[in-house]
């Protein structure tokens, strides 16, 4: 007979207290679920740039991060999420984060003048010249 193992699985759920990632780059948590499509959020951020005012958001334009506030009380008004927030060290778990240093990046790509792109261009080319040498070097020895 086959052994039948049950767990949780390991997909992030829709829940009070976590945190989403919404399309505008801003973050939010979950305050109360509405329905099967939309959430009551609030984003207390102290980063103007991650900050979200208090309201209703449809599910499907948001992203699920692996962050959650633990022990969100439903329908916690927004001193109380602001409070949590700041406990939990939200902002913090979020800049350490592969999302916003991938989002970070992609500010800074956008943000280069024609001759800034012409210099990284001519870096790219000096270090692949470098990385060639010592393959060269190595494969040489042996």
């Amino acid at each position: 007979m086959a052994e039948i193992k049950i767990g949780s699985s390991s997909w992030r759920s829709v829940e009070v207290g976590r945190v989403l990632k919404l399309e505008n780059g801003t973050l939010a948590a979950i305050v109360e679920i509405i329905d099967h499509k939309r959430a009551l959020v609030d984003g207390p951020s102290s980063d103007p740039k991650l900050a979200t005012p208090r309201g209703t958001v449809s599910l499907s334009n948001t992203l699920l991060t692996p962050l959650v506030i633990a022990k969100l009380p439903r329908g916690a008004r927004s001193g109380t999420v602001k409070k949590a927030w700041e406990t939990a060290e939200i902002d913090a778990k979020w800049k350490e984060g592969s999302w916003a240093k991938k989002q970070l990046q992609q500010e800074r790509r956008r943000s280069l003048t024609d001759f800034d792109r012409f210099k990284v261009m001519r870096l790219k080319k000096q270090r692949r010249f470098e990385e060639r040498k010592a393959l060269a070097k190595i494969k040489a020895s042996a």
